[in-house]
């Protein structure tokens, strides 16, 4: 759930109210807490907010957990290549999974997946990284997905590959 800014009319006195609104300090808080949380680092190059829902919705804390096992495991990646790995997709609520055609079970929905791309190298060659550094165990074991356009990786502990 996001949290809306609380806005009130400005006034004066009972009679007259100037043009305009302000955020009241729960409005403000919220939106501040909510802010830091987006802003928040899950590892040396990846944030809260590029793994955030693309509707909007609140993470849950159990995939918040997930996200940031998720994002260590990129980080690796990214350290391996040098390069920055940009994440078209990664938690998605259920009714986002569901607008966009995903599968029920989604590995996106439990904050285990991440749809990623990296200027420069092609999704086949991202694939043969990743593929490397699970064999060497660099990285978790997990689902492997080289599509035309990006890669999906995911961390959900057993090997599945597409």
């Amino acid at each position: 759930m996001l949290w809306a800014l609380l806005l009130q009319p400005v006034s004066v006195d009972e009679n007259k109210l100037i043009p305009g609104l302000i955020i009241t300090a729960l409005g403000a808080f919220a939106w501040i807490k909510f802010r830091g949380r987006m802003d928040q680092k899950l590892s040396k190059n990846f944030s809260l907010a590029e793994f955030a829902s693309k509707d909007g919705a609140e993470t849950p804390p159990d995939v918040l957990e997930n996200l940031q096992k998720l994002a260590n495991n990129l980080q690796v990646i990214r350290d391996e290549i040098g390069k920055p790995i940009k994440i078209n997709s990664a938690y998605r609520s259920p009714a986002h999974n569901k607008a966009v055609g995903g599968v029920k079970n989604s590995m996106h929905v439990k904050g285990k997946a991440a749809d990623i791309v990296v200027t420069g190298v092609t999704p086949a060659q991202l694939g043969q990284i990743i593929f490397r550094l699970i064999e060497q165990k660099k990285i978790s074991q997990g689902g492997v997905g080289i599509y035309p356009n990006f890669v999906h990786y995911d961390i959900r502990g057993t090997k599945a590959r597409w």
